[in-house]
């Protein structure tokens, strides 16, 4: 019953739980104002891994093949033109020269840990062939108090398997919940992410400590349980700039290669 309760809140908090946009110190004086809401420091939005396979793509002008695996939270019911895969989406065609094609497609694993996830995936492979995966997980594992060892191969395993079929990888940590970060122990899987994203050099998007500064610097009020569409929108558009942003700084593109 517990575990029910809590993924129901999880998932709840999940249409709000979009994270970020760069900090106005890593934006280009030429780019739009990035929303006030977005702001963030620049350390929450910088890797030292880099996605060649997205480089290379786009160096090559062939089409930019996003996947993003996650659940529910992932979408915006009745809305998905404001979802953060969508918005991403938008603004990577905005930041890409013109003739680069981009197209971002969702896998919904809804209540699947990680492991269950990462069964699918070389079937997933072969029917979707992405330059890059975006895989969000470990809310699931918390919830459900999975061993954070077993967690931890868990993710090992599924992130050989895209690297395997030829994808750039990109890892998406748990979400920040002010109502449920009593109720479940998230610095487990917290660290078992970063760990895996440092042993296969992937670049880890730290959600969860992205949407932890929003609540606590007050740019968007992740406790209040009266949410309402508006605010899952302002958060997904923030993510979809952030994430926008994330793949294009780890690909380490040239100028040339973005819009001016």
């Amino acid at each position: 019953m517990k575990a029910k309760v809590l993924l129901s809140l999880m998932l709840v908090c999940g249409c709000l739980a979009a994270p970020p946009a760069r900090a106005n110190d890593a934006a280009p004086a030429a780019e739009p104002a990035v929303p006030a809401a977005c702001e963030l420091p620049s350390y929450l939005l910088t890797s030292e891994s880099r996605l060649p396979k997205v480089a290379e793509a786009i160096k090559a002008g062939k089409p930019l093949e996003i996947l993003v695996i996650g659940s529910r939270s992932t979408t915006i019911p009745s809305s998905e033109s404001s979802s953060y895969p969508a918005r991403m989406e938008m603004i990577l065609k905005e930041k890409l020269p013109p003739s680069e094609a981009v197209h971002v497609s969702v896998e919904i694993q809804s209540k699947r840990t990680a492991e269950e996830a990462a069964t699918t995936f070389v079937k997933l492979m072969e029917a979707k062939a992405p330059t890059l995966v975006i895989w969000q997980t470990g809310t699931v594992d918390a919830i459900r108090s999975i061993d954070p060892e077993d967690f931890r191969s868990a993710v090992t395993d599924g992130v050989t398997a895209l690297q395997n079929a030829g994808a750039d990888v990109v890892l998406m940590n748990l979400q920040y919940s002010p109502r449920t970060e009593t109720m479940i122990s998230a610095p487990p899987y917290l660290d078992n992410l970063r760990v895996v994203a440092q042993e296969h050099d992937v670049p880890l998007f730290d959600r969860f400590a992205i949407m932890r500064q929003w609540n606590d610097q007050g740019q968007f009020d992740l406790f209040s349980p009266s949410r309402g569409p508006e605010l899952a929108k302002q958060v997904h558009d923030c993510l979809g700039r952030a994430l926008a942003q994330f793949v294009i700084d780890a690909a380490h593109l040239e100028p040339a290669q973005q819009q001016n």
